[in-house]
């Protein structure tokens, strides 16, 4: 599957180029696709060296957290529901324990400690993978539901509307709850479909029913605070979540008298190599989008759909968002640069821009994340993965656009 969708994006983007220089007559076309080639590779360098700080950060982390036994823990506290969700991952294997953390980081919009967070457990997975090339259920699972993008708390969106000067830039919170929701709930049916995991057990019906009650509990006592408050309480959950869990992992280590440094620095020097390990895969993951985006063949994709919907006679308003939604699932930077430029445009607090916003929210960079987590392992058979994905994003949009016209008219 990525071998075909890789080889499909190069033909769209030769497609398009031709049509931007037989028809439009756009020579320079052909120099902004190489010169697109060659700042997708610089850019696929600089992640990885980012990618490297963090991932050696947060594995020497997790390295204090394992030997402490707070991993397997976890993972023994949750076996009932990955038992069940993932059958075939034993019953307290570390992978459950590292993939809660991975959805706890998510949730709380702390995309620095996630990001090395998933990609350890994606490695637990792999030590049960008998195909270590093709993913297996509980890989395609835990990616699925990582690219859904389930955040309790955006605040990378609070502080985008900030710099551009929104009055109040939490006024996409509660829109961006539910679309993330909506996507998230449609990429669990999609995967439990294919899978046929059960999901009315009673065991998971209790737990997936108190955590929308607390869910529930959790929005609405956020909306009860003020704009400015809801912002500052954002800021803070999130930056005391991140240090709470650093000290808890030293804390109990020190109580189990492990030698803290030693293990840090055990932990630490795996995130070179795994950084190393997924330059590949990003660099042509980056190098494909870069020249589908560069060719225009986003652009024209714009065009049609807006025929379509003039031609229908429906409202166009949510046409000038989808940028930003389109390119969302290909890359972060790419998607967070057209929500910039659609808030100077139209303005920060326009209907496009808040659209924008709630797009930017609600779904993952589908294909980046692919090609980061399966690529740390190696995984070239993506099996059901995208199709699943992608079911999420397109359910993640169209609930942003509902609640966007619900939420601002």
């Amino acid at each position: 599957m990525l071998n075909t969708l890789w080889l499909l994006f190069f033909v769209l983007a030769a497609g398009s180029s031709l049509y931007q220089w037989l028809v439009v007559g756009n020579a320079q076309i052909f120099a902004e696709m190489v010169q697109s080639l060659f700042e997708m590779a610089d850019l696929s360098v600089h992640i990885m060296i980012v990618l490297f700080g963090t991932l050696s950060l947060w594995l020497g982390f997790l390295q204090i957290a394992e030997k402490a036994g707070l991993i397997e823990k976890l993972a023994k506290w949750l076996s009932p529901v990955f038992s069940r969700l993932m059958p075939e991952v034993p019953a307290g294997h570390p992978a459950l324990g590292l993939i809660t953390l991975n959805f706890a980081a998510n949730g709380l919009g702390l995309d620095n400690a996630a990001t090395p967070i998933g990609l350890r457990a994606m490695r637990a997975l792999q030590e049960l993978n008998p195909n270590p090339k093709t993913a297996t259920n509980a890989q395609i699972l835990f990616l699925v539901l990582n690219t859904s993008a389930l955040s309790l708390l955006p605040i990378s969106i609070f502080m985008y509307r900030l710099q551009q000067g929104a009055p109040d830039p939490t006024m996409v919170f509660l829109p961006i709850l539910l679309a993330t929701t909506a996507s998230s709930v449609a990429g669990l049916l999609a995967v439990a479909i294919v899978q046929r995991i059960r999901l009315w057990d009673p065991i998971l019906l209790l737990w997936f029913g108190t955590a929308i009650a607390l869910l529930a509990i959790f929005m609405a006592s956020l909306a009860t605070l003020t704009a400015s408050a809801l912002n500052h309480f954002s800021s803070l959950l999130g930056n005391l979540s991140l240090l709470a869990v650093i000290f808890l992992f030293l804390f109990v280590g020190w109580r189990k008298k492990i030698p803290l440094y030693d293990s840090f620095i055990e932990g630490a020097k795996g995130g070179y190599a795994v950084a190393r390990d997924l330059l590949p895969y990003l660099l042509a993951m980056l190098c494909a989008i870069g020249l589908l985006r560069s060719s225009g063949a986003l652009e024209i994709a714009l065009s049609g759909i807006r025929w379509v919907v003039d031609s229908a006679g429906w409202d166009n308003r949510f046409v000038d968002a989808l940028p930003t939604a389109l390119m969302r699932p290909f890359s972060g930077g790419a998607a967070r640069a057209l929500l910039i430029e659609t808030m100077q445009h139209h303005g920060v607090d326009s209907f496009a821009a808040l659209l924008a916003a709630t797009f930017q929210g609600s779904t993952e960079t589908t294909f980046y994340v692919l090609a980061v987590y399966f690529g740390a392992v190696g995984i070239q058979r993506a099996r059901h993965a995208i199709g699943c994905a992608l079911i999420a994003d397109a359910a993640g949009m169209a609930a942003a656009i509902a609640v966007s016209y619900w939420f601002y008219g």
